[in-house]
């Protein structure tokens, strides 16, 4: 437990201190805060993102081997995929369940979102080193200490809830935590889970392009609460059967 602790705090002063020290060197070379600058904020992101992807390696706190691609896991990435497009409705209309929540990065989201650089961003690079320490660090540790292994997906996915540090994203990141590090308990491997979190962003990202108002609700996309209700029937039936086969499929290559 120690050292999962000690890899958040590691993630999270990667976040803060580059974080900090690109857009200060930004704002002294353009002499003006970057706060409404949505380059600056994706230099930033690329960033800490890159930093953190380097530190992990570099330290050996992350495993890296090609065993299981080279398995051919060709049908799990697939059954992920689908599973992250089924999921994104139902997740959708939970939260629209829940009481509304305080969305402190809004205007950033927006920024980033509406600027086609921000894909490589949250669609490419935020997948893989979130999942390189939150699964293959931070999970990797707690499953190889006293915990049980649904007591330590339990704690990765808390973790991975904090590092959001967004109350608005929070259950969503829970739930999504609590998905990834199932998978990567079965598999030993971070590609099932940067698989799924890459289609999740992915849509995300679509979502917002087409529907750029972030206080949309379902209701007003599909015209009736009965369509909404059928939606989320719908997505079921492809979240369920993708879990199904997941569970099927996934197992450790060594």
């Amino acid at each position: 437990m120690k050292k999962a602790i000690i890899f958040f705090l590691v993630f999270v002063a990667i976040q803060l201190a580059v974080g900090y020290t690109v857009s200060g060197v930004m704002t002294l070379l353009e002499g003006a805060p970057q706060e409404q600058n949505p380059v600056a904020l994706i230099v930033t992101m690329t960033a800490t993102s890159l930093a953190t992807i380097a530190v992990f390696l570099y330290m050996k706190w992350v495993t890296v081997s090609r065993c299981y691609v080279q398995s051919r896991p060709w049908g799990v990435l697939c059954w992920c995929s689908l599973a992250a497009v089924g999921a994104i409705v139902p997740s959708m209309w939970l939260q629209e369940q829940m009481p509304e929540l305080l969305n402190l990065v809004k205007d950033e989201f927006d920024m980033i979102l509406r600027n086609r650089w921000g894909y490589f961003v949250i669609g490419l690079l935020a997948p893989l080193a979130e999942e390189m320490v939150f699964r293959g660090a931070i999970l990797r540790q707690l499953l190889e200490s006293r915990f049980s292994p649904w007591t330590a997906i339990v704690l990765s996915a808390l973790f991975f809830t904090l590092a959001h540090a967004n109350p608005a994203q929070m259950p969503h990141a829970f739930l999504v935590g609590l998905l990834l590090g199932w998978m990567y308990w079965r598999t030993g491997s971070i590609v099932p889970a940067v698989a799924y979190h890459w289609v999740n962003n992915t849509i995300a990202y679509v979502v917002y392009n087409l529907y750029p108002d972030p206080d949309l609700k379902l209701v007003n996309v599909l015209g009736s609460e009965q369509y909404v209700l059928m939606a989320v029937a719908f997505s079921l039936c492809i979240l369920l059967p993708a879990l199904f086969q997941l569970n099927l499929r996934m197992r450790k290559t060594a």
